[in-house]
C-alpha cells in the first residue's frame, strides 16, 4: 500500500486503539479497587512491604515514565540486577508469586493507560537503565518505541518473559513485526493469546 494511503489507515487505527484502552481501563476500574484492598489485608502476613512497586520505564519516543504495578518481591533499595543479569528469583514472596502467574501485578498498569504512558497492547517497557544499554548495543530496538508500550504484547505472548540482551534482541525483532503489521485483527490475536497465557498461569 502506498505510504501516503497507509498512514491516513494508522491514524484512524491508533485513534480507534486509543478509544478502546480508555473504555476497557475505565471498566477495569472496580476490579483494581477490589483487588488493591484485598492485597491490603493479605500482604501483612504474605508479602510485607508496600502495596505498590513504582519503577522508572522507557516509553514512547524514549521517554521515561513511572510504571505502577502491586509488589511482588521483597523491597530492595536499588535494582542490583544488570541489563543482561537473570531475575532475582528469591526475591519474590509466595504471594508474589501467584501475582506474577495470574497477571494481577500488573493490573495497576491500567492506570498508565488511562494517563497515556502506555497500551493495553503494544511492546513491553523495559527498566529505564537497561533500555539505555539496550538503545546502543541492539539494533531497532530504539525504533520498537515508535508506538506506546503495552501491558501486553506480541514478543511477551509468544516468546515469554526476556532476560538478557540475546533474549531482548530476539523481542525487538517481535515488536518490530506488530508495529509494521498492526492491525485490528492482529490486536484480537495478541489479547486472545494473553488471555490463553493467564489462564494457563504460564510465564514468571
Amino acid at each position: 500500500m502506498p505510504l501516503d494511503q497507509a498512514r491516513p489507515r494508522r491514524r484512524v487505527f491508533f485513534g480507534c486503539k486509543r478509544a478502546f484502552d480508555l473504555v476497557v481501563s475505565l471498566l477495569l476500574l472496580p476490579l483494581l479497587v477490589i483487588c488493591a484492598v484485598t492485597l491490603l489485608v493479605l500482604n501483612p502476613f504474605h508479602n510485607q512491604g508496600p502495596l505498590f512497586f513504582v519503577q522508572t520505564r522507557m516509553g514512547r519516543n524514549c521517554k521515561p515514565f513511572k510504571a505502577i504495578k502491586f509488589r511482588s518481591m521483597r523491597p530492595a533499595d536499588r535494582v542490583a540486577r544488570g541489563a543482561d543479569g537473570p531475575l532475582d528469583e528469591e526475591r519474590i514472596t509466595p504471594l508474589g508469586r501467584f501475582m506474577r502467574k495470574s497477571r494481577i501485578d500488573e493490573l495497576p498498569q491500567i492506570l498508565n493507560v488511562l494517563r497515556g504512558d502506555m497500551s493495553l497492547i503494544g511492546p513491553r517497557p523495559d527498566y529505564f537503565s537497561h533500555a539505555r544499554r539496550y538503545v546502543r548495543e541492539i539494533p531497532g530496538y530504539r525504533a520498537r518505541h515508535m508506538v506506546r508500550p503495552g501491558i501486553s504484547g506480541l514478543a511477551q505472548t509468544e516468546l515469554g518473559y526476556a532476560v538478557g540482551i540475546e533474549a531482548t534482541r530476539r523481542k525487538v525483532q517481535a515488536d518490530l513485526f506488530y508495529i509494521a503489521n498492526t492491525s485490528f485483527l492482529l490486536e484480537l490475536w495478541i489479547f486472545w493469546r494473553t488471555l490463553s497465557v493467564v489462564a494457563k498461569r504460564a510465564g514468571s
